[in-house]
């Protein structure tokens, strides 16, 4: 009599990953920075080479760039002083990106869209505890929305009817986004390390600036 072999199931593992929208570095040289495809995402945690760290502090500074105004302040005249103006002086700082989902099972992957923030990250807690429902950008027009005890991610509400869906439950969302916190969290101290050796005379400032930008508390 055969034997029936069992069907193997693989286990649904999720992740949920902050990740910053990384454009290109081609001509950049004010600090060391790692080979980054231009409009990919970069994957914020604690395990960064500096190099990573490096790509990512002038991507954020490069998201906040703008022309120099009386109002923040006088203008710098050196190179570096230029670029990290806007970083660190103004008032409300954005990095481009935000809390990437990612079920393996399925290979099924709910990324920010454009003009998604890691600085509206606090957004995922509104799901879990306040209005249910947020936006993560457009085209595609990612939205997750609590259902109960269920929190629903599609991929793209304004498409067809037949958009991708991730159903996670709400004790699962809340364990992934305290997860993602801390990879951001982690970052920040890697990044506040990592200017004290690239950034000595901004480092402190450049550290305050990027937990602004990530909306974190400062690290101690």
């Amino acid at each position: 009599m055969a034997v029936q072999q069992g069907v193997r199931h693989h286990p649904r593992v999720m992740m949920m990953q902050p990740v910053l929208e990384i454009s290109a570095t081609d001509d950049f040289a004010l600090w060391p920075v790692g080979e980054q495809k231009s409009y990919g995402y970069l994957v914020l945690n604690g395990e960064l080479t500096p190099a990573e760290v490096g790509t990512a502090v002038r991507q954020i500074a490069d998201c906040n760039d703008f022309e120099p105004d009386e109002e923040h302040g006088p203008c710098p005249t050196d190179p570096l002083g230029i670029f990290l103006h806007g970083l660190l002086t103004m008032p409300d700082l954005v990095a481009a990106g935000g809390f990437a989902v990612t079920d393996n099972a399925t290979g099924t992957v709910f990324d920010p869209g454009c003009c998604s923030g890691l600085e509206g990250w606090r957004d995922w807690l509104e799901v879990l505890d306040g209005t249910g429902c947020a936006y993560f950008g457009h085209d595609p027009f990612s939205v997750a929305e609590r259902v109960n005890h269920m929190v629903r991610l599609t991929l793209d509400a304004h498409g067809t009817d037949g958009s991708p869906v991730i159903d996670l439950s709400v004790d699962q969302v809340r364990r992934l986004v305290a997860g993602a916190q801390q990879d951001l969290q982690d970052f920040l101290s890697l990044a506040g390390t990592w200017a004290e050796q690239h950034l000595p005379t901004h480092a402190g400032a450049v550290t305050a600036a990027l937990s602004r930008a990530l909306d974190l508390a400062p690290t101690p």
